[in-house]
């Protein structure tokens, strides 16, 4: 049975990557095909209507030193990230908090989708909101030894957005 290429990559330090004379060790895993819904209440176009996109995410995983396996991130042990996207994510509709037409929409027509709010809801958005889920996820699993670095969002192939917290 073939095996997917674990994407790895070792750099030298710049600024705030060296820790106790050690380097950064990075992976990546990337969700795709994600089905979801989006409205930006404030654009001036489009985009203020409700739109579909099947979105990705690729999260890059960061460490000091390798489990045991020599793994940054144990990809096979990733499924509480999966479950969290398929619970909250696949197939709903995001809103940012501040959107008006919330209430009115969820009253009359919350039966026919399932919605998720957050501060904001662009690719920027989603990817910080989505740092600040899976982040912590990660660290416990790992007991700190591994994080994550950076979240990129892409909406369709033409257009994303990355977060990294520094």
């Amino acid at each position: 049975m073939p095996t997917m290429p674990r994407q790895l990559t070792a750099y030298a330090p710049i600024v705030g990557d060296l820790l106790e004379d050690h380097f950064m060790i990075n992976c990546k895993k990337t969700y795709s095909d994600i089905p979801f819904a989006h409205r930006q209440h404030l654009h001036d176009g489009h985009c203020s209507l409700i739109h579909g996109h099947n979105w990705s995410f690729t999260l890059t995983f960061s460490c000091i030193e390798t489990d045991k396996n020599g793994f940054v991130i144990d990809f096979g042990k990733l499924g509480q990230l999966k479950d969290w996207i398929e619970e909250k994510l696949d197939h709903a509709c995001l809103f940012n908090a501040d959107d008006p037409e919330i209430e009115g929409l969820i009253t009359r027509y919350g039966f026919l989708f399932k919605v998720y709010i957050i501060p904001n809801c662009s690719s920027e958005g989603i990817a910080k909101h989505l740092h600040e889920i899976f982040d912590p996820m990660v660290r416990k699993q790992t007991n700190d030894r591994a994080w994550v670095a950076v979240v990129e969002v892409k909406e369709d192939s033409k257009n994303s957005a990355c977060y990294s917290p520094e």
